[in-house]
């Protein structure tokens, strides 16, 4: 490997190890790869080193690995560092505390304690990602926003923990608002933990440029959520959502935003906000806090598409009653929702629950509901059932719904032939 490098021009080094690297290539060993990453990091060659992809499954490789970083690597743009089956530490002297040319940091199950030091160092970062931070890792609200605000061109923030035990210590918290700075070029966050640290942090920065934000909370019973409803106002490119999409899974239910111009040229959706569970009972009403009346984008909607993934759970009829169904549609009642999108069985759970009402109040829920699209050319006879009795009470009211039954994807509805089956 050095004979190599002696041989060489003086040009930029990368380091893979062979989990990054493609398989169908004849590489080295991985055994013989990894001495040569090693000793490239322990030569006098280490200045010309540009970026390095680890992946690391072993401890012993780490250590040794670990030990060659713990000096400034001066021309060092890409790190991106991941552990397999174990969680790995880094010390404080790594890279000698510094990082002055980082445009590009991916940590993966790394416990890195001291890093907002080294961010503090790397302040012309453009893509920052810290996930699956581990418990031993944890990094406060105030560490990681007092790092970000070097970060003038940051553009993608990616940053979670692994369990939920990463709530903010109450003690920790300032009795003022802190102050508020602007990261002017970012334009995705994407965040995993509790919502009581997004909170904290948000509290202190602004993205007028917000082009994607993807959230995924662990389960809470009370979700209050100024902060994140304040930076999704202030982001221009939300303004123009005007659809949502609300998935039901086994172990998360999943709310996202798009629009039908933006769907058509962009595969990404653009903000999502997943919520992490183990049992289905509060779910609606944890996506019911979230969606509160006070959510900024409540009042554009056009379109509401709710479905289950890979059918509703078995335990649905037991546990998604009524009344919680109502509690999650409230706040669209704000809404000038005129499409609802539902899958077949959520479609007897809904017009069930709306059904609920009185017949003065069958309107107040979706005031502005005008076409109703079912997933399913062959309803159910319950679900044809409550859909006929809640389209008559519609009509009675003075208010018509029609009713579509057939295939639909996001973004379908006021183009569509589908036959009329009230």
């Amino acid at each position: 490997m050095l004979e190599v490098l002696d041989a060489w021009p003086v040009l930029p080094v990368i380091l893979k190890s062979d989990d990054v690297l493609p398989s169908r290539l004849p590489y080295p060993k991985s055994d013989q790869r990894w001495d040569n990453i090693l000793a490239a990091l322990e030569s006098e060659h280490y200045h010309r080193i540009r970026g390095i992809e680890i992946s690391v499954r072993t401890n012993s490789r780490w250590e040794r690995f670990a030990a060659a970083m713990q000096k400034p690597l001066p021309e060092l743009t890409h790190l991106q560092l991941s552990a397999s089956d174990v969680v790995l530490v880094l010390l404080d002297s790594f890279l000698g505390g510094s990082a002055p040319h980082l445009q590009e940091l991916r940590l993966t199950k790394i416990s890195f304690p001291s890093i907002p030091k080294l961010l503090l160092s790397a302040n012309g970062l453009v893509k920052l990602s810290l996930l699956d931070i581990p418990d031993s890792g944890y990094i406060s609200p105030d560490a990681m926003a007092t790092a970000l605000t070097v970060m003038t061109e940051l553009e993608s923030l990616q940053f979670g923990f692994r369990v939920p035990r990463s709530l903010p210590d109450p003690a920790s918290r300032s009795l003022h608002p802190p102050t508020r700075f602007v990261l002017p070029a970012l334009f995705r966050l994407e965040f995993k933990g509790v919502h009581e640290y997004l909170e904290d942090l948000l509290a202190r920065i602004d993205a007028p440029l917000l082009y994607y934000l993807h959230i995924r909370f662990f389960m809470d019973l009370d979700f209050n959520l100024p902060q994140l409803h304040r930076l999704i106002g202030h982001a221009e490119e939300f303004k123009e959502l005007d659809r949502a999409e609300v998935m039901i899974s086994g172990d998360l239910t999943r709310l996202a935003l798009t629009s039908k111009t933006r769907a058509k040229c962009e595969p990404e959706l653009p903000l999502t906000l997943t919520i992490i569970y183990e049992e289905l009972e509060s779910q609606l009403s944890s996506l019911a806090q979230i969606c509160s009346s006070s959510f900024p984008l409540i009042s554009t909607l056009k379109g509401l598409e709710i479905w289950g993934d890979e059918g509703p759970p078995s335990d649905w009829p037991v546990v998604m009653e009524g009344a919680r169904w109502l509690e999650f549609l409230d706040p669209f009642a704000a809404s000038s929702l005129t499409n609802l999108y539902l899958t077949n069985d959520v479609a007897l759970h809904v017009c069930s629950a709306l059904l609920e009402l009185s017949r003065e109040r069958v309107t107040e829920v979706l005031p502005a509901l005008q076409k109703l699209f079912i997933f399913d050319e062959y309803p159910s006879e319950g679900s044809r059932k409550a859909v006929a009795i809640f389209v008559a009470a519609r009509r009675c009211s003075g208010h018509p719904v029609s009713v579509h039954h057939g295939p639909w994807s996001s973004g379908e509805g006021e183009d569509s032939e589908w036959e009329d089956g009230d």
